[in-house]
């Protein structure tokens, strides 16, 4: 983003806000948010720095699949391993809406049984891309021999780093002097940050650097100043050193900001000029404003997404419970009935329920607490249970439990103990009798809540009426000592915790 764009601008504190609440993460850095939410990076392929997520919480984790390449020239190796088995996937790789020739064809590549790893490995695809590089390079400099300058206004930086390099040596090849210019307000910064980001750089790249080279050929070439990188078009070092013909590179893509307009305005009319897009605009729509257009155009498509038939083996590898697709490619991707993942389609602006399949949650208790716990055994239920006091935190996304300093054992020898369940009637009568305390029992409805009710009633001098419902037992009577009687029957044939 060009910030010279936005100052001055009503919106430009807002802006300013928003770039205040961006955090910075390394490769696969770990960040919470909230104490519930632990979000981790990992590299997609598709650019320097540009991201996969995996969002761990309590219940779960989500993947976020966004545009990815298996293989790339600068940027790291997309790390499709560090998403495999996430409760969630959200896929949101749009690159292949464009594949409409290979739709209408009928191939819709949904054969799950191919091999990621073998198809990853095709030397022709990176070859392929070594020889676009060449050919965009090659019309470049033809273009220049001929005398007419060349823009670039492509928005990938490494993209730019690659065809800076290759350009520069079949110039150096011809044995051409042409000055290069990069105009851009954020470019200087960007280069020099290219130097302190390894880790998401591809593993060529990091070879460089621990061999004691420079990762991109642009160190070499600014000290050679065979390049050159000014902030804006009207600056007065650009203005100074400004020979033609040149090569421009230079934002923006769309041709309606920045200082792309003012130079296509000035070589539009020039039959040997040429101007290089990326396929991601319609050209006749781009250049309606410069009409009549007399140079050149080209129009290059760079790596920009999975291959539609690698979707189906990547899911495969991937293992998701559920995959969250957008509606938008419902038509273009049939899932296999032996698919081991369930499929929901998502529209923009709509909520969408995702089930989860993790009703329990992990608690954190540090070794030496859990060693104090006494514990009971409800053999019906198959549980173990104790009781103690202190706080439930959520952080790094787990549950935390942090006992009270004076409460760091459980309150076995409490008088006070806390019963789990429903008093058995019958095991109730039994104990009655057994203290001289005679009983009866009824069953009935309760009235207010329409539910069942086991009624026991205690004869004189203890008189009560107990009542045993699907939620709780009520004693009721007019003697506070007979009340406690009773509580102690029910309390015995209960495991106090």
């Amino acid at each position: 983003m060009e910030w010279s764009w936005v100052v001055g601008c009503p919106c430009t504190a807002d802006v300013k806000d928003c770039m205040l609440k961006i955090n910075t993460l390394n490769y696969a850095q770990e960040a919470c948010y909230n104490g519930t939410l632990v979000i981790k990076a990992f590299s997609s392929g598709l650019e320097i720095g540009s991201c996969n997520w995996i969002l761990n919480g309590p219940k779960g984790d989500i993947a976020y699949l966004s545009s990815s390449c298996f293989f790339s020239a600068h940027a790291m190796t997309f790390d499709y391993h560090s998403l495999q088995k996430s409760c969630a996937l959200i896929y949101s790789d749009f690159s292949f809406l464009s594949d409409a020739q290979d739709i209408e064809d009928g191939d819709n590549y949904s054969d799950p049984t191919s091999d990621l790893d073998r198809a990853n490995l095709n030397s022709d695809e990176n070859l392929e891309e070594k020889e676009k590089l060449v050919f965009i390079c090659s019309c470049a400099v033809e273009s220049v021999k001929d005398g007419g300058s060349v823009l670039i206004p492509i928005n990938r930086l490494g993209a730019i780093l690659q065809l800076l390099e290759e350009m520069t040596t079949l110039l150096e090849a011809s044995a051409m002097q042409v000055p290069v210019y990069i105009i851009s307000s954020v470019a200087e910064e960007l280069l020099a940050l290219l130097n302190i980001i390894p880790e998401w750089l591809c593993k060529q790249r990091q070879e460089r650097l621990f061999a004691g080279e420079p990762l991109f050929a642009h160190v070499k070439l600014l000290k050679e100043k065979k390049i050159h990188v000014v902030p804006d078009i009207h600056s007065h070092k650009l203005l100074k050193d400004w020979q033609e013909p040149c090569i421009v590179f230079c934002p923006h893509w769309s041709l309606r900001l920045g200082p792309v307009v003012h130079l296509l305005r000035r070589w539009c009319g020039d039959p040997k000029s040429l101007l290089i897009l990326e396929d991601l605009v319609n050209p006749e729509l781009a250049l309606l404003p410069f009409k009549p257009v007399a140079m050149k155009v080209l129009q290059c498509l760079f790596p920009s997404g999975i291959g539609m038939q690698k979707v189906q083996p990547l899911l495969k590898t991937l293992q998701p419970k559920t995959v969250l697709c957008p509606e938008d490619l419902r038509l273009q991707m049939s899932f296999s009935s032996e698919k081991s993942f369930s499929v929901l389609y998502y529209s923009e602006a709509e909520t969408l329920k995702v089930p989860c399949r993790n009703n329990n949650s992990d608690l954190k208790i540090a070794a030496d607490l859990a060693s104090q716990f006494y514990w009971k055994t409800f053999k019906n239920e198959g549980i173990n249970i104790t009781r103690l006091k202190g706080k439930l935190l959520m952080e790094n996304g787990r549950h935390h439990l942090h006992l009270d300093n004076d409460k760091k054992t459980s309150l076995r020898n409490s008088n006070s103990l806390v019963s789990c369940g429903l008093p058995d009637a019958d095991k109730l009568l039994a104990t009655l009798s057994n203290m001289g305390i005679n009983a009866s029992m009824e069953h009935g409805i309760d009235d207010a809540e329409s539910q069942n009710v086991c009624i026991v009633h205690t004869e004189d001098p203890y008189k009560a009426l107990i009542e045993i419902g699907n939620t709780g037992t009520s004693i009721t009577t007019a003697d506070a000592n007979i009340a406690s009687i009773i509580y102690k029957a029910i309390d015995d044939i209960f495991y106090g915790v």
